[in-house]
């Protein structure tokens, strides 16, 4: 056991999906002249804090509930390779839960009852993504999960924190952020649907079958750019929000690989997805600034 497997145990391709909310949320308290970078600074903190959990519960109760298996077709995890002890990685899943609840205790104290709301949803739904008697990742509530976690309630709670009140601008902002994010989570099932099949993990890939997943990840990824055009188009906004059209020529090779490929190549189209995500979150964050 080393750094190494600890860096591959918090699934690092995933953590751009915790960044992505938080710096939309931001660029909108920009935009209003509501801006704190501490707040910026914890709320990031916080989301990074919670997706490492997250990553840290599904490694271990995955292996838990022989969902892990040697044929596999996703990243190794430490947990099911033996890498690192399950206790261990137990361990690290409670003490960043900890951590993220110490520091959204100090998000409660500057954002009040609703942050205290939030926080208690997002600890809540940390244990219930892979664990309890009815996990959310193995019973198709996944990807609802993801966006209603990494759309409305990150962008909007991020927004709070500085503004102390929210706006429907800012709740229509957090629909693509959330949409870009769930598509990483459709490629994620997309690629293990035999193995989460087998294994009894009824992911919404599972339940709907493949054609159908590669035809939802296209539908999320095209209506995350649909919306900045609704939103030059409405009048409300300057051409810069038109700036995540800059990248959309990015999605091409994606929808190519999810539609010809299948297995462990996906693991590339899911590291471009979060890229994707990414940079579609910033350029979206620039637009808001000077849209």
């Amino acid at each position: 056991m080393n750094l190494h497997h600890w860096w591959l145990a918090i699934r690092p391709k995933t953590l751009p999906a915790a960044a992505c909310p938080v710096v939309v949320g931001s660029a909108c308290a920009v935009s209003d002249h509501k801006f704190s970078a501490l707040m910026f600074a914890a709320a990031l903190a916080g989301a990074l804090l919670i997706q490492i959990s997250v990553n840290l519960a599904n490694d271990y109760f995955d292996f838990l509930h022989h969902i892990d298996t040697p044929d596999r077709k996703g990243p190794k995890r430490m947990t099911q390779s033996g890498m690192i002890p399950p206790e261990t990685v137990r361990n690290a899943f409670l003490l960043t839960m900890l951590l993220a609840l110490g520091l959204g205790i100090f998000l409660i104290f500057k954002g009040g009852v609703v942050i205290l709301y939030v926080v208690i949803a997002s600890l809540f739904g940390i244990i219930c993504y892979s664990a309890g008697p009815y996990p959310i990742a193995s019973n198709g509530l996944g990807e609802v999960f993801v966006f209603i976690f990494f759309g409305p309630v990150a962008v909007l709670g991020t927004y709070y924190l500085m503004a102390e009140c929210v706006t429907p601008a800012v709740l229509f902002a957090s629909v693509p952020v959330g949409l870009m994010v769930t598509a990483i989570i459709v490629v994620n099932n997309l690629r293990d649907i035999r193995t989460d099949a087998r294994a009894g993990k009824r992911t919404l890939a599972v339940i709907i079958g493949p054609w159908r997943t590669k035809l939802e990840f296209v539908f999320l990824v095209l209506f995350s750019f649909l919306i900045p055009c609704l939103m030059f188009a409405s009048g409300c906004w300057s051409w810069a929000i038109l700036l995540p059209l800059a990248v959309f020529w990015k999605s091409y090779p994606i929808f190519k690989t999810i539609f010809e490929q299948d297995g462990e190549i996906l693991n590339m189209a899911l590291a471009e997805t979060a890229k994707l995500a990414l940079m579609f979150s910033g350029l979206f964050a620039i637009g808001i600034v000077f849209g």
